[in-house]
């Protein structure tokens, strides 16, 4: 070992043991309050920070529950869920992402949980109840907020 590791462990022992000069004052300790005002609060601050939001952006697609548009089960998605409205698909976030299109749907927040063919590679396809409605909505380009 060397010398400098030698000399660090040896003023980390005598520390800690309290070794010193025959007759040392041990100073006493600092008299503790008994003011419980702060006993009961708790030491994680109240307002804990939220991690920072990933903003990406993204191709917009509409589907809805028709076998031209799905597989041979329109209404299962591939998390195994029925579709209802908030459901989208997208291949490259994990099923139960939750994400936000402000631009296009305010603070509604999405669930991840359908896929889509593999040519859709970084879609994200929004579920409408109508053909119509998908229809209308057509391909659209916005951010989006992965929560």
């Amino acid at each position: 070992m060397s010398k400098y590791l030698i000399s660090a462990l040896l003023l980390i022992v005598l520390g800690t043991l309290k070794i010193g000069a025959v007759g040392a004052v041990v100073p006493e300790p600092l008299p503790v309050e008994r003011d419980t005002a702060l006993l009961n609060q708790s030491p994680i601050p109240q307002e804990v920070s939220r991690p920072e939001r990933k903003l990406v952006r993204a191709v917009i697609t509409a589907y809805s529950s028709r076998e031209e548009e799905t597989d041979d089960t329109p209404f299962i998605t591939a998390a195994g869920t029925k579709v209802r409205p908030g459901i989208v698909a997208a291949n490259w976030l994990p099923l139960g992402t939750k994400i936000r299109i402000p631009a296009l749907f305010g603070d509604q927040v999405f669930t991840v949980e359908d896929r889509m063919h593999a040519r859709m590679n970084g879609k994200v396809d929004v579920w409408f109840s109508s053909t119509d409605e998908a229809l209308r909505f057509g391909t659209q380009v916005a951010r989006v907020e992965i929560l």
